[in-house]
């Protein structure tokens, strides 16, 4: 039997002596082989991460909202589902009162997402027809903002013939132009109204569907903290219907998906 042979320039092993062993690679890890207990915690990690991302998505950036009323019907149906943008007027940090920088301020004409003033956790959609400075009054349906009439498009009414009062409305003393007037003499109803100017830090919102409509005629001014975002598009909507089950499958409007809000 031959006796190995022994290389005086690479020795045995086929390298030069006194140069260290060359690293050995680890062997790739097959899934198959993973712990249990190690996939656990790969999963618990990737499932938090998302729900990390999610929260903070939905908190600072976009948020799902449904449309439960039809007060902006004309623009939004009922079972309309939005994105609302809640960046763009800087998005509220959670446990404390600041605002993250804004990309824009509330114009007239936003549709706008909203905590208002007597319902303070429970989200309104409406839009901005006054904001600080402007004065504002009604006369038989039509609207107007600084003694101009406004074109609104997208105002809807369907009640031709009532005007009716309502109590909620004597608010609006403090803030008509013409001081004179008292609870005696100013009568508003829900088509007469005003004139009265909208105070510095406040916005007034109405309805599109403007008979069918709770909005600032009733609960006065909205403050600006209280504005929560814009809402950018549809991503679903359907036809509620109280005798199908499944309404939310067999009835829905695809025509109304991927709208923008105008």
């Amino acid at each position: 039997m031959d006796d190995l042979h022994s290389d005086p320039f690479h020795g045995p092993s086929g390298r030069p002596p006194g140069l260290p062993a060359a690293p050995r690679t680890a062997p790739a890890v097959d899934p198959r082989q993973m712990s249990t207990g190690r996939w656990m915690w790969e999963w618990t990690k990737a499932v938090s991460t998302a729900i990390l991302l999610f929260l903070v998505v939905r908190t600072f950036a976009v948020e799902a909202f449904k449309i439960p009323t039809g007060s902006m019907e004309g623009t939004l149906l009922i079972g309309d589902f939005l994105l609302v943008n809640k960046a763009v007027y800087g998005a509220e940090i959670p446990l404390t009162h600041q605002r993250l920088p804004a990309f824009s301020v509330p114009r007239r004409g936003d549709v706008i997402v909203f905590l208002p003033p007597h319902e303070p956790h429970k989200n309104y959609v409406k839009r901005i027809v006054g904001v600080p400075g402007d004065t504002l009054e009604m006369r038989d349906k039509v609207l107007y903002r600084n003694h101009v009439e406004l074109a609104e498009p997208y105002a809807r009414h369907t009640d031709p013939l009532g005007d009716p009062t309502d109590p909620q409305m004597d608010w609006q003393l403090g803030y008509l132009v013409n001081r004179r007037l008292t609870w005696k003499t100013y009568h508003p109803t829900r088509d007469n109204w005003g004139p009265l100017v909208v105070p510095a830090g406040k916005f007034f919102a109405l309805g599109d569907n403007r008979d069918r409509s709770e909005d600032s005629r009733y609960w006065g001014f909205l403050d600006a903290r209280a504005i929560r975002g814009r809402p950018m598009f549809v991503y679903y909507s359907f036809q509620h219907d109280l005798t199908e089950q499944f309404d939310w499958l067999t009835r829905v409007r695809w025509d109304r998906i991927g709208e923008v809000i105008r």
